[in-house]
Order: structure tokens, then C-alpha cells, then sequence
């Protein structure tokens, strides 16, 4: 029998949280190199071996390892198990630790107690770690070269594979040993997975002027002393990262770099399952999204926010994007594609006679703003709905914090929005024609801008005497059909009732994922653009228009609009159902292809937060809401409300008494628009 002991050194430098870590500066040199002086320090150690992946990112990490006189191996990034069998056959010693590279405080002294303990008890695996109670990064695993060798060639689970370890441990297969301390330490953190974690291994080392000799026991006595020190990353979990999918740690990575953490409001984390929402995706196609583990996920929510009606990556709409990425999307010379959709949509809707084009609809919206003022001559705006994020719109806050109380933004400071717009923007409730007349009556406005329908229907004689108002006094109409259009009529909403704007935008499902918004109108109004400048360089790009070509030519031919209109119908239609046999009451809301629902309870927010919980864990991105799109086929839609079924018993359970809060892995989620983070 061989008793040589090797530690293998796991490390990379592509961490999910906090890349290059183990090369970050520690004291003056690269904190993998720090560990190594700690890990010399250990008597029993014979051989340190680097085991590391082939990725080029890691290059300037092996080079480290040689330059340090570690044997470096390198092998697969996701299966570590079989890096660390190449590992073992650089050495014949048949003890082996596995240390990790995210550990600069791992004691050496400790060490050396545990290679003394693991001989004396003549297992196959020990640590410290299971269960834990040394402070995390002081883990320690040894085993045999057997039992690692029999893991490589036994173990088929991937996510037992990247953790080497856990098929030693539950195989059944293997003797097992643990070393626990007298007190329970566990809690206290000096890994390195976070930025505020290094902060933290910065002080501990700074505290000893950079010298690698000190024993555990004096970290946990200057913790004791000095707390401060530690303060940084107090709010982090033991086995944090294991815990958390590969999303949940780049959402936390791009919170650092990122205000905000993404580029749209509506797709944060905090909005669906704040710490638990796989946040990013790998792949989308139809109505299903795998996320960064690789795990399958249903979308019964809001479907790239309303934009992939056709479902994600439809074959036509992508195909013809293909090819026009084949023959170029970007050129000096403007592409025919725009010509031939100003004529489509102006086809579609005869009012019309004009287009302009832009990627996003709060572009739109603003393109529309600009030209109705233009066309008038006046300044100031009534609004009723939600019309994107430009200041034109945000102004509306300006005068009074309750201004969008009932368009989606309530209480959103306009910081960043001149002060001089104030009193440009005058809000009015949708069915409320009395209040339009009496803000017509004393402004003389330029544009009235609303939805034509978002979660109630227009009461009968509304839309049209919103028209008759403008009529009389000159005022353009503007139709924001950003988030309706195409979803139950083909072409705007406005068509299903019969009344005309003289401005219509259209943007979301008009591309089926791909970026592009349309401005339409009377020739009479649009012709202002030509006295104004609005103009920008990736307006003219040819994907936009080329998807949206496709797009039309696919709903016209499968009656799309029908299609998601009964699905929504059958979905609002069992959510009734649910809410009646549990004994629970809901309210609905939205048109069927873009339904909702809220349950009447004062803990209606938690009662969500709650659904997108357990559905997750059921394979189902979930919110309170459906964007319905034609890949919702019955079967999907049954299945669905399969899984639903109990979870809604538990809300039953506590309407009835039992506390939500018991029921919830995190905090509740943020309610609409109201809190930004």
C-alpha cells in the first residue's frame, strides 16, 4: 500500500460569480498562488497537483501552476470527476484531497489533522463539510485512489460528476468518516465566491501583513475581535452557489455591472421569484425555454414579453432571417424590405397611407409624439395607458407622483426628466370621456394617446366619442397597438370596434421576436416627420422588416389571431374553474390572447409569488398572466393546469388560515412597476 498523499487543487478561472478569483491579488500575489504557500506548509503533503480545464481562458492559470512547481493536468470544464482521475494518474499516491481553488484560508495545520485522522480510521472518504461545522473554506475531502477511480467509472450523473464527490458519498459503495469541531462554525464565511468575499479574505490577510502562516483558530479569534472585518459578506449562505442555478449567479453577476441587472424592467428576476428565477436562457423554441442548467422549461407566462405569437424560433420567420443574414443585413443602400411592409400595413389598414419604422415600441410611441406635434403645432399630450419609457411620457409624474396611478408606473419618480416638461402630459382613465373633454376643454392639445384596450374593454360609445372629440378639435388620435395588435384581429385591436385613429403603432408580436415597431398613419400627419429630424442609423437594418414580412405572410395563413383568442378563452375559462372548486376568488382581466389574473386577497402578491414557486419546480415559467401564442396546444394547456390544480389548494390553506410566508423559499416578488431595485 502506497500512503503518499496528493492534494488536487480544482480551480478555473471562468467562475459564475466572480470570474478570475483564484488570480485576483492577494497580498501581492495571485490568491491561487497564496494557497499553495498555505498548502506547502501541510508535512504529509508529497505531490500538489493543479487540475484545471482545457479552456483557453485557462491558460494563464496552468502557466501559474508550473511557475509554482504544481503538476497541472487539464481536462473537461463540466465533468470534473474525470479531471480529477487524470489527476490521479500523475502520482501512485493512494490518498487524495480535494481541495478547491476559492479556499486561500485553508489551514494547513487542519489539513495535516485530518490526513493523520483519515489513516486512523481506515474509511474510504472523510471530510469536514458533511455536515459542516468549520467556517466555509476551510472544507477539506480526502479519499482513496479506489474510491475515486470506482466514481469515475460508476457515476453517470452530470451534476454528480462537476462535484467530484457526491457519488463517494450516497453510493452506498464506500466506507464514510467525518471530523466535526466542538462548535458549530458554520455559518461564518471565508470562501471566495463574491466580490465582498475577497474583500473580506483581503482584511484576514492584511491583518497578518501578508504572511501565510497563520492557523485557523487566529482568523476565527480576529472574527471574534473585530467583526467588522467580516461584515461584507454576512448576507451570503453557506453552499450558496451550489444551491443556485447558473442564471441565479449571472443575474447576481450583472446586478454589479448592469443598472438594474438587465435592459428591460419587466424580465427582472425580482418581478417573477426574486434568488430563485433562472433569469437567462440557452435556447427557446415554440412555447419551451431551456435555461443555463440545461433544464426544460414550459412558458405559460409572458413569452419574450408578448413578442413570439408564433411561438420562439418559428421555422419560416427564422429561415427568412437566415437569409437575409446570408446576403447582408446592413448596407449603404436602404433595403426594399421596409417599402414592401409600409405597403402591407397600410394595406391592412385602408385609414392609413403612410409607415415609419423603428425597433422598440416606446421609439415608436416617442416618433409618434414628435410627429403629431409637429403636424399641430401644439405641445401638451393626454394620455390614457402604458407608452414606453421616453421622457415625453414619464413627464406625465412631473406635476403629480399619482399621474400614472393607472397606466402601469404609479408612484415612479421622473428623476432624470426635465422639469420644464412638467404640465406637457395630462393623464385620463380609460372609459373616462368626461375627463378627456374637461382636459380638451382647458389644453389645447396636440395628440391624445391611448389603448385602445388593455385590461377592461371600451365601454360602448367611448372609442367613438373619443374620435368625435378629436374631430372637432383638431386633435390627432393616436392608437398605441404596441401590445394588442395582431393578437385578436389581424392588424390593430381598433378594427374589431369599428374606430379610426390617425395614428396607429404596432410593434411585439410584429416580428415574432425580432426587433421591429411600425408607426402608421394619415398622410396628413405623417408628412410632418419631414419637418422635423427623426432618424437613426439601425432603423434601416433588414432583419426587423424581413421577420415582420414573414410574420404577417404566417398569421394571415393560419388565422393566428383566432387561435390564440381561444386559447386565452379556455385558459381564463380553467382558471374560473380552479378558482371555484378551491373555494378561492379571482378577478381577470386583459383581452383572452393576453390574459390575467389576480386573486381578491390582501395577499394576492404572495399568492403569485407562491405559483411561479412551486410551478417552476414543475418545469413551468409562470407569473399570473398568459401571452398566449399558437404553440399553447391543448395538450400544453392541460398539462398545465394538472400541475396547477394543488397549488391552488394551497392558497385555499391560507386564505383559510396557514401562513403564506411558511410556503415561500424567498422574498415575495415586486408588484408591477411599482418598485424598481
Amino acid at each position: 500500500m502506497n500512503d503518499q498523499v496528493a492534494v488536487i487543487l480544482q480551480a478555473r478561472t471562468g467562475s459564475s460569480r466572480l470570474p478570475g478569483k483564484v488570480l485576483a491579488d492577494l497580498a501581492g500575489r495571485p490568491m491561487l498562488a497564496f494557497l499553495v504557500e498555505r498548502l506547502k506548509r501541510c508535512a504529509s503533503v508529497d505531490l500538489c497537483i493543479l487540475a484545471t480545464t482545457e479552456l483557453v481562458e485557462d491558460d494563464a492559470l496552468a502557466g501559474l501552476g508550473e511557475s509554482l512547481g504544481l503538476t497541472v493536468v487539464r481536462g473537461s470544464q463540466n465533468d470534473v470527476l474525470s479531471r480529477f482521475a487524470l489527476a490521479a494518474e500523475q502520482t501512485q499516491a493512494n490518498v487524495l484531497v480535494r481541495v478547491t481553488g476559492d479556499c486561500p484560508l485553508l489551514d494547513p495545520g487542519l489539513l495535516e489533522e485530518m490526513i493523520h485522522e483519515f489513516h486512523g480510521q481506515g474509511v474510504d472518504y472523510f471530510s469536514n463539510c458533511i455536515p459542516p461545522t468549520y467556517p466555509d473554506g476551510l472544507d477539506v475531502e480526502i479519499f482513496t485512489r479506489h474510491a475515486l477511480l470506482l466514481a469515475q467509472v460508476e457515476c453517470i450523473d452530470p451534476a454528480q460528476r462537476e462535484h467530484v464527490t457526491p457519488w463517494i458519498r450516497d453510493s452506498g459503495r464506500c466506507r464514510l468518516g467525518q471530523k466535526r469541531y466542538h462548535l458549530d462554525y458554520s455559518a461564518m464565511r471565508w470562501t471566495v465566491d463574491e466580490p465582498e468575499d475577497l474583500e473580506v479574505v483581503r482584511a484576514v490577510v492584511a491583518h497578518f501583513e501578508g504572511r501565510s502562516d497563520f492557523a485557523w483558530e487566529q482568523v476565527l479569534e480576529l472574527a471574534q475581535q473585530q467583526p467588522q472585518l467580516f461584515a461584507a459578506n454576512a448576507r451570503f449562505a453557506r453552499n450558496e452557489g451550489a444551491m443556485m442555478g447558473e442564471g441565479q449567479k449571472l443575474w447576481r453577476r450583472a446586478k454589479r455591472v448592469i443598472p438594474g441587472g438587465n435592459m428591460l424592467l419587466s424580465k427582472r428576476a425580482e418581478m417573477f421569484l426574486p434568488d430563485q428565477w433562472p433569469a437567462y436562457f440557452s435556447r427557446a423554441k415554440g412555447c419551451r425555454v431551456w435555461d443555463l442548467d440545461g433544464r426544460e422549461l414550459i412558458d405559460m407566462s409572458i413569452m419574450g414579453i408578448g413578442t413570439n405569437l408564433l411561438g420562439y424560433g418559428h421555422p419560416e420567420v427564422d429561415a427568412a432571417v437566415t437569409a437575409t443574414v446570408a446576403a447582408g443585413n446592413m448596407s449603404t443602400l436602404n433595403c426594399p424590405e421596409e417599402v414592401w411592409l409600409a405597403e402591407r400595413l397600410v394595406a391592412l389598414h385602408p385609414w392609413a397611407e403612410m409607415a415609419r419604422f423603428a425597433r422598440s415600441g416606446g421609439e415608436a410611441n416617442a416618433i409618434a409624439i414628435r410627429i403629431a406635434r409637429a403636424a399641430t403645432g401644439r405641445d401638451t399630450v393626454a394620455i390614457c395607458g402604458y407608452h414606453g419609457w421616453h421622457d415625453w411620457y414619464l413627464a406625465t409624474n412631473l406635476q403629480n407622483e399619482s399621474g400614472l396611478e393607472e397606466h402601469l408606473m404609479p408612484g415612479l419618480e421622473p428623476n432624470g426628466v426635465p422639469r420644464t416638461l412638467a404640465g406637457t402630459v395630462q393623464p385620463f382613465s380609460f372609459n373616462r370621456l368626461d375627463q378627456l373633454e374637461s382636459i380638451a376643454a382647458s389644453h389645447q392639445l396636440a395628440a391624445v394617446k391611448m389603448e385602445v384596450q388593455r385590461n377592461s374593454s371600451p365601454d360602448p360609445g367611448f372609442l367613438e366619442g373619443v374620435r368625435e372629440l378629436c374631430n372637432r378639435r383638431g386633435i390627432v388620435l393616436i392608437f398605441d397597438e404596441c401590445t394588442s395588435g395582431f393578437r385578436e384581429t389581424f392588424g390593430g385591436l381598433h378594427l374589431k370596434y369599428g374606430v379610426e385613429p390617425d395614428m396607429a403603432m404596432f410593434g411585439k408580436a410584429l416580428g415574432n421576436g425580432y426587433a421591429i415597431t411600425a408607426t402608421i398613419g394619415r398622410r396628413a400627419v405623417m408628412e410632418a416627420a419631414q419637418t422635423s429630424f427623426i432618424s437613426s442609423t439601425f432603423w434601416t437594418e433588414r432583419i426587423g422588416p424581413t421577420a415582420a414580412l414573414k410574420t404577417l405572410e404566417v398569421m394571415e395563413r393560419d388565422r393566428s389571431w383566432e387561435l390564440v383568442t381561444r386559447t386565452g378563452q379556455e385558459i381564463r375559462k380553467h382558471w374560473q374553474m380552479l378558482a371555484d372548486k378551491h373555494g378561492v376568488n379571482i378577478d381577470h382581466w386583459g383581452i383572452p390572447a393576453l390574459t390575467g389574473y389576480t386573486f381578491r386577497s390582501p395577499n394576492a402578491l404572495a399568492y403569485k409569488t407562491l405559483i411561479t414557486q412551486e410551478m417552476l419546480a414543475k418545469g413551468y415559467l409562470v407569473g399570473n398572466s398568459v401571452y398566449v401564442c399558437t404553440e399553447h396546444k391543448p395538450n400544453i394547456v392541460n398539462g398545465f393546469f394538472d400541475a396547477l390544480d394543488p397549488i391552488f389548494g394551497l392558497v385555499k390553506q391560507c386564505e383559510e388560515g396557514r401562513d403564506v410566508m411558511t410556503l415561500l423559499k424567498g422574498p415575495v416578488c415586486h408588484g408591477g412597476f411599482k418598485r424598481l431595485n
